[in-house]
């Protein structure tokens, strides 16, 4: 027989990837899907625990779960059913502070901007070069 995991899970919470999110960080809020059974406490103290950030404001607000139809065979008659309600937690942090969501990192956006100078200034030195030759 095998033997089973008595171990707890590690409760990992990672902020949301939207575009409604990615509009709130120039706030400093970040969204994060948890369980609906914590509180405003316990999420705030994950966040810092898990991001060694400091925490300002916690709202929380629980998405219903949509309707859906369902039928079990051709002829039955069709059922509705509920998908589960969500809970989102907005979480504001102190200024200064930050997390990060979206994999940009600043190097490669201020790279690429002088690689895109560089081919126009090549083709601008061609177009000369060729001027010149005429």
């Amino acid at each position: 027989m095998a033997e089973k995991n008595t171990s707890k899970k590690i409760n990992m919470i990672e902020p949301r990837a939207t575009e409604k999110s990615y509009l709130e960080q120039a706030k400093r809020i970040y969204m994060f899907p948890v369980k609906k059974t914590m509180g405003k406490q316990e999420i705030a103290a994950m966040v810092e625990k898990e991001f060694n950030v400091t925490v300002t404001d916690v709202r929380t607000l629980i998405r219903n779960g949509k309707k859906t139809k369902y039928s079990k065979g051709k002829h039955a008659y069709p059922g509705i059913t509920h998908r589960q309600d969500k809970k989102i937690a907005y979480v504001k942090l102190k200024e200064g502070d930050s997390i990060k969501v979206f994999d940009e990192p600043e190097d490669n956006k201020t790279s690429a901007k002088e690689a895109k100078k560089a081919e126009k200034e090549a083709k601008k030195a061609d177009k000369n070069a060729g001027k010149e030759n005429k």
